[in-house]
């Protein structure tokens, strides 16, 4: 079967005539040639697209487009975190000025509270993105704030278990005069700025100093647990230290004799021991400190001198007995 032969018209002549047969290599460079020629144009649109028309690829377009559109996201995500982080801010405060307050619990450190949750390799997924971007700035603030909500729960929690005990608190707090004051005494220097009895000089007296006679007997102002007992030649002398809880402890010194240990729980109205003159004293008398967070404050803010001696001993007597106080005085072989 013979191949069919390609004709064409001739417009001069009106005339078929047969096609001529086009070299191989001719076709091929002229397929070339149209190649190169579109690809040239094809930079040159792009060339002409972008630097001299100063537009966006449709490739960039769509990514600046996502980009806008995360970007608007974080910034509402950023917005609910500033109303979050008041709210939490406020739990804070009232926790610190108020709960903790309220139970004598030290306040939260603030390094603790605003530091971030420190882990090897956290950030890894976030290599290539730089320090001051939007969405580093907002996984460390997550972080953040993840972290204070942690610590302000455990603070919450702990007050909860505290407020379970809130009735203990009014027993503990230390509430009367360390000796009954319907007897023989008189307070021989108060809180605050005096001159130094046995040195001279001004100083600041941490304490109320009851003078009154020796073998007095010293009594828990408060419930607690007998936190310190020394010994001593000089300064305070002999001295018991009570831990009350909810932040707060009492001194008593320059004691004549102890008749508690370290360890032993007492009731308030207990006594604890006799009035002396041990230590740096110039005469028989008890001085009494009240510590709220192991800072001195006035102890006369505390008791009312004007109890009569019955009155005294009908609230001591009422405490043991509610209380069931267990602590017996020791033998004189017990005593110092």
């Amino acid at each position: 079967m013979s191949k069919i032969k390609g004709y064409t018209l001739n417009p001069e002549t009106l005339l078929f005539e047969q096609l001529k047969k086009v070299p191989l290599r001719k076709k091929f460079h002229k397929s070339m040639l149209l190649f190169l020629g579109s690809i040239a144009l094809a930079v040159l649109y792009f060339w002409i697209y972008t630097s001299l028309l100063h537009l966006d690829t449709p490739k960039t377009a769509i990514l600046k487009w996502q980009n806008t559109s995360w970007n608007s996201k974080l910034e509402v995500m950023n917005a609910n975190l500033d109303g979050y982080d008041d709210v939490l801010h406020g739990l804070e405060t009232r926790d610190a000025e108020v709960y903790r307050s309220i139970f004598g619990l030290n306040d939260i450190p603030q390094e603790l509270l605003h530091s971030g949750i420190a882990s090897a390799g956290r950030y890894d997924w976030l290599e290539g993105i730089s320090q001051g971007s939007q969405l580093r700035r907002t996984a460390e603030r997550l972080d953040h704030l993840e972290k204070e909500v942690y610590v302000n729960s455990k603070s919450f929690d702990e007050v909860g278990e505290l407020s379970k005990k809130a009735g203990d608190m009014a027993s503990c707090i230390p509430a009367i005069p360390p000796i009954n004051p319907g007897g023989k005494y008189h307070i021989a220097s108060p809180f605050g700025q005096r001159t130094d009895p046995v040195y001279g000089g001004g100083e600041f007296h941490k304490g109320v100093d009851f003078a009154t006679d020796k073998g007095t007997p010293i009594y828990a102002t408060g419930d607690g647990v007998v936190d310190v007992i020394k010994y001593e030649f000089n300064g305070y002398g002999n001295q018991v230290i009570i831990d009350h809880g909810f932040g707060y402890k009492t001194r008593y010194a320059h004691m004549n004799v102890v008749y508690v240990a370290e360890g032993i729980k007492l009731k308030r109205g207990d006594c604890i021991g006799e009035v002396g003159s041990t230590g740096k004293s110039t005469g028989p008398h008890v001085h009494y400190e009240v510590l709220y967070k192991d800072t001195q404050v006035n102890p006369a803010s505390f008791y009312d001198l004007d109890l009569t001696k019955k009155e005294y001993d009908d609230l001591v007597r009422s405490r043991r007995e509610n209380g069931k106080a267990s602590l017996t005085r020791p033998s004189a072989s017990r005593r110092r």
